[in-house]
């Protein structure tokens, strides 16, 4: 298996980041994850087969609520939330860093994890280890981020897309 790419990190730096459950990390993931394709290309696939995908799906109800929740209480100690899309089994935020990208990520994850193992009375690990990270790069490449971000659960056909989403910019 190839290694992962090391995560960009630098204060101030926007940043899209996406994370996943650990049980929606099936062959098929697996198998992206493991192909020659680049990064972006390896990621867009992997989300477009999650979207539709029910494995790993505890993202619902409540806990749709929670995970925003969590992520905004983040802000602006370890970030500057600027949009959060809370998929059934991954969560996309596009964030501006104030801490190096390891500790948000760990902060983020490991408290939802806790919350979220608490809520549905689970155990151990909630997320997949690792996560995507993509630094924007300029006004163009925020604006598609952004945008794919917010339309994420409806391009899904989630019925519960406009509860899934939110954004600085509407």
């Amino acid at each position: 298996m190839k290694r992962p790419l090391p995560h960009f990190s630098q204060i101030n730096a926007l940043q899209f980041v996406t994370f996943r459950t650990l049980d929606s990390v099936d062959e098929f993931v697996r198998l992206m994850q493991e192909s020659e394709l680049d990064e972006s290309n390896k990621q867009f696939g992997i989300d477009q087969y999650l979207d539709h995908s029910d494995s790993g799906r505890i993202l619902d109800a409540d806990l749709i609520d929670l995970t925003q929740l969590y992520c905004h209480n983040l802000s602006p100690e370890y970030y500057q939330l600027i949009a959060l899309s809370v998929m059934p089994n991954h969560v996309h935020i596009l964030f501006e860093q104030r801490q190096d990208l390891d500790v948000i990520m760990q902060k983020l994850k490991g408290g939802l994890a806790r919350l979220i193992n608490k809520r549905l009375q689970w155990s151990g690990p909630l997320w997949e280890k690792n996560y995507f990270d993509k630094a924007i790069r300029s006004e163009r490449h925020f604006r598609s981020t952004y945008r794919y971000i917010k339309n994420n659960a409806v391009a899904a056909g989630l019925a519960d897309a406009d509860r899934r989403f939110w954004g600085l910019y509407g």
